[in-house]
């Protein structure tokens, strides 16, 4: 199936970059800089303006890249992500209607939950991978604790991940971890070198999880 073959795919990678920006031509430059240090899965936000653009740009630029839509709040965007290609969706909560388009396209939705319940719904809506967000706020131990009761449940967190506890998530049980601001603060002015080099950091720190 198309859906669980790019969940593989994404969670094979253990790291997606969460793409912002001023304006289309600077997230699409960040997309490519986190791509050129390693990153393959893009998760553009819907904050941007012409994320939609971006998307498309990207999937043009980068054939093996998995490029999805982020902050996605409906289903009316999610069908427009999906309509410009986007590989997965993924927002900042859950929402029933969301859940069932993702699903009527067969398109990973990975919704932002905090609470065992709240995750517990998600998979019964078909959610694959579950986003634990603000990650930051609650920290790997609470993930190892949720897998107690949950061992099945796929979760990503996202928010507060920084190179030097993106390890510590990852053997917490993390499928995957969702990077934003600490790799791509570089894009604010104009640094996109350092974009990179940042990315290469995350990789590394990732690499070494089995």
């Amino acid at each position: 199936m198309q859906l669980l073959s790019t969940v593989q795919d994404m969670t094979n990678e253990k790291l997606a970059v969460v793409i912002r920006g001023d304006s289309a031509e600077q997230a699409e430059q960040t997309g490519a800089a986190c791509y050129a240090g390693g990153v393959k899965v893009l998760e553009v936000t819907f904050t941007v303006d012409g994320a939609e653009n971006v998307i498309r740009r990207l999937k043009q630029r980068f054939s093996d890249a998995i490029v999805g839509a982020g902050t996605v709040l409906d289903a009316e965007t999610a069908r427009i992500a999906i309509l410009a290609g986007a590989a997965f969706i993924v927002s900042p909560g859950f929402d029933k209607q969301t859940a069932l388009l993702c699903n009527r396209y067969q398109v990973p939705y990975l919704p932002g939950c905090m609470t065992i319940t709240e995750m517990i719904t998600a998979m019964e809506y078909g959610a694959q991978v579950v986003k634990l967000f603000p990650g930051g706020t609650f920290g790997p131990p609470f993930l190892s604790a949720v897998k107690g009761p949950l061992p099945h449940v796929n979760i990503m967190p996202s928010g507060g991940i920084t190179v030097d506890n993106t390890a510590e998530w990852l053997e917490a049980g993390a499928v995957m971890v969702g990077v934003g601001g600490d790799m791509t603060k570089g894009a604010k002015n104009g640094d996109f070198d350092a974009v990179t080099a940042e990315a290469r950091r995350f990789m590394q720190a990732a690499g070494g999880v089995q």
